[in-house]
């Protein structure tokens, strides 16, 4: 076992002078250490987020209102300025068109290139394609699309109009995306025909059609066909302009619902120009949703000015990034690391975009993909590091790899050490915050160790802290994670959300002012930190509160174990009983001597409270299409809801173990 807090990584010398949050703070005239920054960052938080804009130079006119106005979560940010995403994002194509820009792959080994120039290209393409369906500021462009470079020139060309995009990955059922699309009322519909994953292809024609059906706004559906995801980019013999210019789609409306079908190709049919729709700082982006396993998912907006700020900051002081890198994340178009790994061409690196598996044909496969690209950061959750470490790899042509980050869920020290030994030269940074923020609240920054299961820092202009139960700020406590400060990519607003409402209840009900996120956290005296997972689904177990990722550290210890689930029913004022839910590696089984081992292990490691009362074997941990576990759900299942009603289905990515959770079920227990 690693031991937390075990020193893995230093930063040289050379490492903390050519980082890029180095060189911003000597332009500050605060050079110094990270903490004296992050501190002036949150004391000043109007001087702060105006340098980053100054430092990078944001395009936009600054307007002359006040940086930061009002108290959260009605916070206003540089009233008064104009700004626009995808301005930001392609500025370097004029400056710099024949700099690679993005990478496409898939799991076959399919590979698509695009340069700044070209990418502009695409982009004023299907922005024309939008104009002549209608599309204008404010409405509403929604996607069921995979990871592909389609879908960042969509979502470019709908930002470039102040249009407001929104985005589902194709492996979601259709109930999952018409509970999220229905809410914001799209005007377009752009959707893949189908997708390949894990090796095999799943078409989704008749899911797309069930969607588009169901959304009664629509006037137009883009098709992505196959045939366009290997990357043709020649247009079809068909002249669809009207003689104007723009494009228009000649696909006669679908019978009875007045709605066109128009293709990929003729969306991009006609070459127009790049212009960019100056809209307020505030103005929406994109909508992304909250998780979606139990209720209708929260439709979280967020504003163009803060999203781009934001990701200028951690992209490139967190991440450390630049012209020179290429960045990769793993995530589907579902996910708002989706949103944050296009955020890299603001920064002008290159983005490698992803469409399949982790792990097909062989869990090496991301491993072999950015030695191939050269990737210089390497972006995961943390069950695929986990995974790696599981299966003893020892990834190799890794020359330019100067960055790893991980997230999705809290990553054990074991995970780290994994790191440290398998990439001793590479700096791991934990990251956690969220798609409320689409970025992270604590997280690595060049100048600070790595040490095990500790994330190094708090993000810069995120004044993180820790609260007791009587809403005292604490240090080297497990508390609630907290944000009193404001930040400009908090959501503007929730869609369909007039009084603000849902909005207040989701995050400021608990905490008057101050944002609770719901995770648990220890914030230690030198600025790190520690997650112990949600807040609500936390193990008390006579009075002894403890997060679960503190028990997943022991149980997936074990060799044998894939991964497990552990689940405390306990209600207000009764305590309940504590459930253990295991997955077993290939070719094992749910032996006796093994439950006599865990038992005693986790008695030592952690308390006799937490010694679970069943160990169960199950077939596969239910998680989210994001990777997280469903803890929450499956405590609601166990206390009585009905499967369907505790989690959503379509938003997860393995709903045919649900059944092994119901109470009646027969599983072996132990």
């Amino acid at each position: 076992m690693v031991e937390e807090g075990a020193l893995l990584w230093e930063p040289s010398p050379e490492v903390v002078r050519n980082a890029k949050v180095t060189r911003y703070a000597e332009w500050l005239g605060r050079a110094g250490d990270y903490e004296s920054l992050w501190q002036w960052s949150v004391d000043a938080p109007a001087e702060f987020w105006t340098s980053i804009w100054d430092y990078f130079g944001v395009v936009g006119e600054r307007g002359d209102g006040p940086v930061m106005s009002g108290e959260m979560p009605g916070t206003e940010w540089f009233a008064g300025s104009t700004v626009n995403y995808a301005a930001n994002a392609l500025r370097g194509a004029a400056s710099d068109p024949g700099r690679l820009a993005v990478v496409a792959r898939d799991e076959v080994g399919g590979r698509r290139t695009f340069t700044r120039g070209e990418l502009a290209e695409e982009v004023a393409r299907v922005r024309a394609g939008l104009v002549a369906l209608g599309v204008g500021r404010g409405d509403r462009v929604a996607a069921y699309v995979s990871n592909v470079p389609e879908a960042l020139i969509a979502f470019l060309a709908t930002a470039s109009l102040g249009a407001v995009w929104s985005s589902c990955s194709p492996d979601f059922g259709a109930s999952s995306v018409i509970d999220r699309f229905t809410q914001i009322e799209p005007k377009v519909l752009i959707a893949v025909d189908g997708y390949d994953y894990n090796g095999r292809n799943f078409d989704r024609g008749a899911i797309v059609d069930d969607i588009a059906a169901r959304l009664p706004t629509l006037v137009a559906r883009v098709r992505i066909s196959a045939e366009d995801l290997r990357g043709a980019r020649s247009t079809p013999g068909a002249d669809i302009s009207d003689g104007s210019g723009a494009a228009a789609p000649a696909d006669a409306p679908v019978p009875g619902t007045g709605v066109r079908t128009v293709s990929w190709a003729e969306l991009r049919s006609v070459a127009g120009p790049l212009d960019f729709e100056p809209v307020p700082f505030g103005h929406p982006l994109w909508i992304v949703y909250s998780s979606g396993t139990t209720g209708l998912p929260k439709p979280i907006v967020h504003g163009h000015g803060g999203v781009v700020l934001e990701h200028l900051k951690a992209i490139s002081f967190h991440q450390d990034l630049g012209e020179d890198d290429v960045f990769f994340w793993y995530t589907t178009t579902g996910w708002m690391m989706w949103n944050y790994l296009v955020g890299g061409l603001l920064v002008g690196s290159t983005v490698v975009l992803y469409d399949g598996a982790a792990t097909y044909p062989l869990t090496d496969a991301l491993w072999r993909l950015a030695a191939e690209e050269g990737v210089t950061y390497f972006g995961t959750g943390a069950p695929y590091v986990i995974a790696s470490m599981k299966a003893g790899l020892k990834p190799s042509g890794l020359d330019r790899l100067r960055g790893l980050g991980s997230t999705g869920s809290p990553l054990p020290p074991e995970g780290f050490g994994w790191v440290h030994d398998a990439l001793p030269d590479v700096q791991l940074g934990s990251f956690s915050g969220g798609t409320d923020v689409c970025t992270g609240f604590v997280g690595a920054v060049p100048l600070l160790p790595v040490r095990a299961g500790v994330i190094p820092c708090r993000c810069l202009g995120a004044k993180v802290e820790s609260f007791d139960p009587s809403g005292r700020s604490v240090v080297g406590e497990v508390g609630e994670l907290v944000v009193t400060l404001p930040m400009p990519s908090m959501p503007v607003m929730f869609w369909n959300d007039p009084d603000g409402s849902r909005y207040r209840d989701s995050y400021f009900s608990e905490y008057p002012g101050v944002w609770r996120h719901g995770d648990w956290i220890k914030i230690l005296p030198d600025g790190g930190s520690v997650i112990y997972g949600r807040s609500d689904s936390t193990l008390n177990r006579g009075g002894v509160r403890m997060g679960t990722s503190e028990f997943y550290r022991v149980v997936e210890g074990f060799e044998e174990i894939a991964d497990s689930l552990v689940i405390d029913t306990g209600q207000l004022g009764q305590e309940g009983r504590l459930l253990l839910y295991v997955t077993m590696v290939e070719g094992e089984t749910l032996r006796d001597d093994l439950v006599m081992r865990l038992r005693r292990e986790l008695r030592e490691r952690l308390s006799p409270r937490h010694v679970p009362n069943e160990i169960i074997e199950v077939p596969g941990i239910p998680r989210t299409l994001s990777g997280k576990k469903l803890e929450v759900p499956i405590r609601k299942i166990l206390l009585g809801v009905p499967p369907e009603k505790a989690a959503n289905l379509d938003a997860m990515a393995n709903p045919e173990v649900l059944p092994h959770f119901v109470p009646e079920a027969d599983t072996a227990r132990r």
